[in-house]
């Protein structure tokens, strides 16, 4: 494509509709054919629950924007390339599945719906429902280092590397420890962000992130991005704090109200309703304005995610 063809396209309208229709396509038919076959004991059942047939799957979607981003203008990538974008988004989302399962538990929120159905637990029982999340975790990192496919080493490692550290103490792992031992605390507002950066943001942050390693994204634009995904990660939970206030369970998919009778510290309980609004609105700013400074020429589609995101009912 020539520089004068992409600028005209990038300059089109983005139907977000079918662009997300094709790309959940490519998602949910990877997810089928990889997730849970073989595994023993009724354990890729569970499995497959907890991932197939429900969620926004923002992550995966990100994941691909980043990536179309940061490869629109160039030349066509080598087939490894769309491979281990395919399997990064698939990655994330293994990786945020397993953490609804647990988060869903009864040692930690013991709730019962999730994504308009009966949670994992509830289904398979605690038992199975740990052990489908421990599976798909080890899983998420199996795909990103296929033995037979040539990506390189390095990108695997790159990969693995911000998908660990978004997952772990230093991630949403972090982030829930503090979330649970912040219950009938009140915390400040700085408080408050670090616990959603690392328990919500940094696997959002990461997604966009995967993305741009497997376009091979230079210095700056690797830079812009990251900041696209860290205000766009703590819009997203600031959202959702709104919703659990605003909505109701039919419309969320999962029990709302759930923070407020848990005494959990949320954006609103701090800062009331109209402020918290006005903080998702400043975050979504602070992204598209780091979407700017990419310098990449298409960022269409990380445009019309971000904006989905204050935007979401659920």
């Amino acid at each position: 494509m020539s520089a004068a063809s992409t600028l005209s396209a990038a300059a089109a309208p983005l139907d977000l509709g079918g662009w997300q229709q094709n790309h959940l396509a490519q998602v949910e038919q990877a997810l089928s054919q990889w997730v849970g076959h073989g595994a023993p004991a009724g354990l890729g059942e569970a499995m497959r629950y907890a991932v197939l047939d429900g969620g926004k799957r923002l992550r995966p979607l990100l994941v691909l924007a980043a990536y179309q981003a940061v490869c629109s203008g160039q030349p066509a990538p080598c087939a490894w390339h769309d491979a281990a974008a395919l399997r990064a988004a698939c990655a994330v989302e293994l990786i945020h599945a397993y953490s609804l399962v647990h988060d869903d538990l009864p040692c930690m929120d013991n709730d019962v719906l999730r994504r308009g159905k009966p949670t994992a637990h509830v289904r398979f029982g605690p038992a199975r429902a740990l052990l489908a999340g421990d599976a798909l975790q080890a899983f998420a990192f199996e795909l990103l280092t296929p033995e037979d496919m040539p990506i390189p080493a390095a990108t695997q490692a790159a990969l693995c590397r911000l998908l660990a550290r978004a997952a772990g103490s230093t991630g949403m792992a972090g982030g829930q420890a503090i979330d649970l031992a912040s219950v009938g605390l009140r915390l400040t507002e700085g408080q408050l962000r670090q616990m959603h950066r690392l328990k919500t943001g940094a696997l959002l942050q990461a997604s966009v992130l995967m993305g741009a390693v497997c376009g091979q994204a230079a210095p700056a634009a690797y830079r812009a991005l990251s900041d696209y995904g860290a205000a766009l990660g703590l819009a997203f939970q600031v959202v959702d704090d709104i919703l659990d206030v605003v909505a109701d369970s039919a419309t969320l998919g999962k029990t709302a109200g759930k923070d407020a009778i848990a005494a959990k510290p949320t954006y609103v309980s701090l800062l009331g309703l109209e402020r918290a609004q006005a903080q998702a609105r400043e975050l979504l700013a602070g992204a598209h304005a780091a979407r700017l400074r990419s310098d990449l020429p298409d960022t269409r589609a990380l445009a019309a995610l971000a904006d989905m995101v204050l935007s979401r009912p659920s």
